[in-house]
């Protein structure tokens, strides 16, 4: 359908302009140029979205040299450094696009993100602050949430996790951090609660669930919860709660967890078989 549009647009264009001469070839020139802008605009949704990355760093390379102005190509760019784990090359896209005059406040919330991959924790907190407070958004308050955390604002932070919370229908991931900020400071109960929210939301965020049982086996709590688990990992999550209890001097149960998880794992699990040959030689 969209082909077939684009052949009815050429054709009106050339048809309008036939037999004009110099300038009806001027015309359609910028009419081929205009044409060329929306096959583009479509190809750059593709090339963000499904493109291999490194792919889509090089299309957009190549674009923005023949149209530097164009915001649209400067955030393919920086999107795509992002997807190609290339983080202080995206901090520089994301900062020209910052600086275009089209550029919007979802665009400065992108470079402060951009800014926090690289630890500039302090530069994304002065973008952020200068985000007018009615941009309300799930990104930005799960930015702020992450800043006000790196400054030990518990309070700011803990409020910003909650708003972000309330902004999307996916909050598995924003829960999963809001827990590890409790588990960071001590608060287990609370950490506990809120890794188990986020597996509510999606019972395969394997980092939750690891996240989950750190913050029981803190508590001395060495049983796995109930929750949906494969066998793989469910002797990962076991190794997990036997590295606790070893960390907390509980070395029988950390040697009895060991030897479960090297039981359980499907494969030959060679980190836990190491960790208990380390423990059985230190105890000889």
């Amino acid at each position: 359908m969209r082909q077939a549009v684009v052949i009815v647009i050429a054709v009106s264009a050339f048809s309008g302009l036939s037999g004009c001469g110099d300038k009806g070839e001027a015309e359609v020139d910028r009419a081929l140029e205009d044409l060329n802008v929306i096959d583009e605009s479509g190809l750059s949704d593709i090339m963000i979205q499904a493109a291999d990355p490194e792919e889509a760093v090089s299309y957009f390379t190549r674009t923005l040299a023949s149209n530097p102005d164009r915001i649209d190509v400067q955030r393919g760019l920086a999107e795509s450094y992002i997807r190609a784990d290339r983080p202080t090359e995206a901090v520089a896209a994301w900062r020209q696009v910052a600086a275009h005059p089209e550029a919007t406040d979802a665009d400065r919330v992108a470079l402060a993100g951009a800014l926090i991959r690289v630890n500039a924790w302090d530069e994304a907190r002065t973008v952020l602050n200068a985000i007018p407070p009615t941009h309300e958004t799930f990104e930005r308050y799960r930015l702020e949430a992450m800043v006000a955390d790196a400054a030990e604002d518990w309070t700011r932070a803990d409020s910003f996790y909650e708003i972000a919370v309330g902004l999307t229908t996916t909050p598995a991931g924003v829960l999963n951090n809001w827990g590890y900020s409790k588990l960071t400071r001590g608060d287990y109960r609370g950490a506990e609660q809120l890794f188990s929210d986020a597996l509510r939301y999606d019972s395969s965020l394997f980092t939750a669930k690891n996240n989950l049982v750190l913050a029981l086996g803190a508590q001395r709590r060495y049983d796995l919860p109930v929750i949906p688990m494969t066998q793989t990992e469910r002797a990962q999550l076991l190794y997990t709660l036997a590295l606790t209890a070893i960390k907390q001097n509980d070395i029988n149960t950390g040697r009895s967890l060991l030897v479960d998880a090297i039981e359980t794992n499907p494969q030959h699990f060679e980190e836990a078989v190491r960790a208990l040959e380390a423990l059985d030689g230190s105890a000889t």
